[in-house]
């Protein structure tokens, strides 16, 4: 409700700064509105706070391969990690990590934070992530990469 509110108001100041005059349909032009309007003197808009940047632990050179939801590259309940969770964006998978870790790929994915939920073939090696995807044709287009992860804390 509040935020109808608020854009009920920043209609109206936009209407008003913007020098324009609309009539509502209850009749009320809208310019007088932004007049009748109450302001709040001697206020101070504060920046957004940014949170702050999560600490890292550690480095490491891995490889990056993706993997999908498909049964052909999963067992019996592809849509459900080894840690029990459902699959969505930001999981990955790591017979190294445990499960809870979050990791960034700054190379690839900027800031965005994965967390470690799921496991892989035990013949992968410990340095070997795989990122899941929502299709397999995406797992396939991200082929296999090489980068640096972060682990935070």
């Amino acid at each position: 409700m509040r935020l109808i509110g608020v854009l009920a108001l920043l209609g109206v100041f936009g209407v008003y700064f913007l020098g324009l005059k609309v009539q509502a349909e209850n009749g009320v032009v809208m310019e007088e509105l932004a007049h009748n309007l109450p302001v709040i003197e001697n206020t101070t808009l504060l920046p957004v706070a940014q949170p702050p940047a999560p600490d890292v632990s550690q480095t490491m050179n891995v490889v990056l391969t993706a993997y999908s939801s498909s049964v052909d590259e999963t067992d019996d309940t592809p849509f459900i990690t080894a840690s029990g969770k459902t699959v969505e964006n930001g999981i990955v998978a790591n017979n190294l990590l445990s499960f809870g870790t979050r990791i960034r790929i700054p190379e690839l994915f900027g800031d965005t934070i994965f967390e470690v939920q799921d496991r892989m073939n035990q013949r992968k090696q410990p340095y070997h992530f795989d990122i899941w995807m929502p299709s397999k044709e995406q797992a396939i287009i991200f082929g296999a990469k090489t980068a640096k992860i972060e682990i935070i804390d």
